[in-house]
């Protein structure tokens, strides 16, 4: 199954590095050779006409882990077919759950919608990109850890990040320092989230959002309250009568699929709390 990029790409963070025009999308990306440009897919890619083979094939896999692209949505829609949840098959047919291009970006936005809205959340982060990011086209690329550091404490505040601005800038420094490992990957996430939750800034919120959001791992940060208010509406309670082990009990049963589960949940939720607030 084809994912749908307009709907995935309604559910991303709005931070000015990507957009998404007349079915395609597009995406402001860095490489590891520090080169910068826009790719963009539609079903195929599209690529700056001077990057070689080996650019091209950076290029292709950092868009194909930031939208899904081998998601197996068929199987996952099998496995909630029959539950509570089939309902967001049809409401949400298509969807996948995006991630960030790398582990830092990732970190900073998670640490970045402590505590707030997810649309106040979004508007800092973008704030952020255009202090510090490369402005490519029309587009930005997410700023690097070193340039994000160059902004010091009043200049990263003026990202209206609050007190999490601080946060950001002392894990900036710690990964720059080799002192905060963000590459994960292989690591078990119980022992992962021990690791994180060791550095001030990092809670157990932020560490799961972080590890499903920046490595793709299978885990949701289960006392949000976007999901926790999503699993009352579907079952019928109150929010304050879904406490964290109860969002687990809910989801763990459905062993692989419980991140984008989760995921859906959350954006039924949003769904939602839009159309009572436009009401």
């Amino acid at each position: 199954m084809l994912i749908d990029l307009e709907k995935t790409a309604r559910e991303m963070i709005r931070n000015g590095t990507w957009a998404f025009r007349d079915g395609t999308f597009y995406q402001a990306i860095r490489l590891s050779d520090g080169k910068t440009g826009i790719v963009a897919y539609d079903g195929e890619f599209h690529f700056p006409e001077e990057w070689g083979r080996s650019e091209r094939k950076e290029a292709r896999e950092k868009i194909a882990f930031i939208l899904g692209l081998d998601t197996d949505l068929d199987s996952f829609y099998a496995e909630i077919s029959d539950s509570p949840f089939a309902f967001l098959i049809d409401e949400f047919y298509g969807l996948v759950a995006p991630a960030a291009p790398d582990p830092y970006q990732a970190l900073v936005e998670t640490a970045a919608q402590q505590q707030v809205n997810f649309e106040f959340a979004q508007r800092t982060i973008e704030n952020l990109v255009r202090l510090a990011g490369e402005k490519t086209s029309d587009l930005y690329v997410f700023p690097t850890a070193e340039r994000v550091a160059k902004l010091g404490r009043e200049k990263l505040r003026e990202a209206k990040l609050g007190y999490r601005a601080d946060y950001i800038g002392s894990l900036t420094k710690l990964y720059l320092r080799g002192e905060l490992n963000l590459e994960l990957w292989d690591w078990d996430v119980e022992e992962a989230i021990r690791y994180l939750t060791k550095f001030r800034g990092i809670g157990k919120w932020t560490a799961e959002l972080f590890l499903a959001y920046g490595l793709r791992k299978n885990v949701y940060p289960a006392g949000d309250l976007g999901l926790r208010r999503g699993i009352a509406k579907i079952f019928g309670k109150r929010v304050k009568e879904v406490r964290e082990r109860d969002v687990r009990e809910t989801l763990e049963p459905y062993g692989k699929w419980k991140g984008l589960l989760a995921f859906y949940v959350t954006c039924y939720d949003r769904k939602t709390e839009m159309e009572r607030k436009k009401r």
